[in-house]
């Protein structure tokens, strides 16, 4: 389906780069020989490779991103940070547009199709998404479901106490590797044929809390206990860091997602020419979390 011919070697810009997508995804736009500038509100937690230059600015003080944008040709623009869902994401944009952006690429979230009527997941992410439309650039939109870095969440307990707590131990959802969302979005940045193309981004198959846990000992060469916690029992424990309609609508998905959020997608494997890579690898890769 899609033209994998290169559109040249542009300036691309990467917001949220210090996040689980950002890393990989300047990695691999730099390991492709492009320009990057890797954009965070705070300092790099990580080297960047060689050759990509860091920028420290606030996503919600659109004007101090004229100096980033100014001279760049694509811009990878993340929904999920306060600072994007607060403002108009209209002012990010003007100034892209103005600053010569003719291509843009949006970390969007499948809730935008599954969960319309849901603040937090669906009408948020919705209006940026039109924002997004209406552009006038060129652009792409990412809509991934569950991230398997989700599971760093448990990294404390699994390190002290070889344990993993979790409601609906046994409803599997199709997490996606999150380096598999970058080298997608790298696609969409760098590559002709994505314009106009909404991709739902899944794993290559369902895994329930119970198998995540079971994975991360496998990597680690030792069981871990899983607790299954009830929905009131996570609704506390989540309630200490997410804000109460996030809460509610995260445990629908988890505790009774619709047939459309364990559908497997195609998408990452239309775009990349492979299959998307299992939760396993994933807990290889980042067993070192949890030791």
């Amino acid at each position: 389906m899609t033209d994998h011919n290169r559109w040249g070697k542009f300036m691309i810009v990467v917001t949220g780069a210090t996040g689980n997508v950002g890393r990989p995804l300047v990695q691999a736009l730099a390991a492709a020989g492009e320009q990057v500038t890797a954009v965070s509100r705070g300092v790099l937690g990580v080297a960047v490779p060689e050759g990509v230059r860091h920028r420290q600015v606030d996503l919600a003080a659109a004007e101090s991103l004229r100096p980033v944008f100014d001279g760049a040709d694509a811009v990878f623009l993340h929904d999920g940070g306060a600072a994007v869902q607060l403002l108009n994401p209209q002012g990010i944009l003007d100034v892209a547009k103005a600053g010569g952006v003719r291509r843009v690429v949006l970390l969007s979230s499948q809730g935008v199709a599954t969960r319309p009527q849901s603040f937090s997941h669906g009408r948020m992410g919705l209006s940026i998404e039109d924002a997004i439309r209406r552009s006038g650039m060129d652009w792409t939109i990412l809509r991934p479901g569950g991230f398997a870095s989700n599971t760093f969440a448990w990294a404390e307990t699994i390190r002290t106490q070889r344990t993993a707590a979790a409601p609906f131990g046994d409803t599997g959802l199709p997490f996606i590797d999150p380096a598999d969302i970058g080298e997608v979005a790298a696609a969409a940045l760098h590559e002709n044929g994505h314009a106009g193309q909404v991709y739902e981004l899944t794993g290559p198959a369902l895994i329930t809390p119970r198998q995540r846990a079971e994975a991360i000992g496998d990597a680690l060469g030792e069981p871990i206990r899983f607790i299954e916690q009830t929905r009131d029992e996570a609704r506390a424990q989540m309630l200490q860091f997410m804000p109460e309609p996030v809460v509610e609508t995260t445990l629908d998905i988890i505790g009774e997602p619709t047939p459309a959020e364990q559908r497997i997608s195609p998408d990452v494997e239309r775009v990349l020419g492979r299959a998307p890579g299992a939760f396993a690898a994933w807990a290889e890769r980042s067993a070192a979390a949890f030791r």
